[in-house]
């Protein structure tokens, strides 16, 4: 014989707890897109001066196509160690 009270709290506290899970899941999304966008347009920036430094005056698409590159290598390779599992010992 069990609770059936009891039983429905737990089951509410599931259901909150995968709510939960859900909304912070897609906040950190959210934040992740956010700052590789703000990666984009510093490296952007960048790879302009460093173009205008270098006495070179390149297309905007070329320096958007680098900067693009540029960032997203440092995105991935930022990542590549969250892919691997953990040793346990």
């Amino acid at each position: 014989m069990g609770f059936p009270r009891l039983q429905a709290r737990e089951d509410v506290k599931g259901i909150l707890d995968a709510f939960g899970s859900l909304a912070s899941a897609l906040l950190a999304g959210f934040v992740m897109l956010a700052f590789a966008v703000l990666s984009l347009f510093v490296t952007v920036f960048v790879v302009d001066a460093a173009a205008s430094i270098a006495g070179l005056n390149p297309e905007d698409g070329f320096v958007v196509l680098g900067a693009t590159v540029l960032a997203g290598t440092a995105i991935l390779a930022g990542g590549v160690g969250f892919a691997t599992p953990e040793n346990e010992s």
